[in-house]
């Protein structure tokens, strides 16, 4: 296994855990369709899951 692709699986860990805990079940949720999108080459899928994923970071904090 290369450094790079280690350093890139803990890093990809690390941004969905902590997408975890600060947005729910929610995030989770659009990351997987992001990244389905972006494997599958489905730009439908991958934008409707970057655009939500937007949404909730940009949002203001209650």
């Amino acid at each position: 296994m290369s450094v790079k692709a280690l350093v890139f699986g803990i890093a990809g860990a690390t941004f969905e855990r902590l997408l975890q805990w600060k947005y729910g079940a929610a995030g989770i949720l659009w990351l997987v369709l992001l990244v389905i999108g972006i494997k599958a080459r489905n730009h439908t899928c991958s934008s409707i899951g970057a655009v939500a994923l937007a949404l909730m970071v940009s949002r203001p904090a209650l």
